[in-house]
């Protein structure tokens, strides 16, 4: 019989759990997530020009597509080569539902790169091409 009782006592002791280590990791991700949230909320330097307008109502996330004041085309921070543009923003707007695009484009890019862009665009079959202002004070 005695046998019988260290065997059971074996059994309840693997069916414990310690929850200390999970504790600790969970903690150390909080410490590492917190101290890297900041850096993500980073974006580009874009001097917009101001005008008049109200701004307007999102459904879904928005896709916005930045022309910083050299000319260099971005999306959410990955270069884009607008040779490149027609191809990857009809495979990207393949899966969305709201085909519409915003246009982020700085004061000092000269008017034929966003012009040369929205064509792309437009060949990508997007039609409903924004463009993004600060409002005037």
């Amino acid at each position: 019989m005695a046998m019988g009782s260290t065997n059971k006592q074996s059994r309840m002791a693997i069916s414990e759990i310690n929850v200390t280590p999970f504790v600790d990791v969970m903690l150390v991700l909080l410490i590492i997530f917190m101290a890297t949230a900041p850096m993500m909320q980073q974006g580009l330097d874009v001097n917009l020009p101001k005008t008049a307008s109200t701004g307007v109502a999102l459904t879904e996330d928005p896709f916005v597509l930045t022309i910083d004041s050299g000319g260099h085309v971005k999306v959410a921070e990955i270069p884009l080569n607008i040779s490149e543009a027609r191809e990857k923003l009809k495979a990207i707007f393949q899966t969305r539902k709201n085909k519409q695009i915003y246009i982020q484009a700085d004061r000092k890019v000269d008017y034929g790169v966003v012009a040369e862009m929205m064509g792309e665009i437009r060949a990508a079959g997007i039609y409903n091409i924004s463009l993004i202002t600060m409002p005037k004070e």
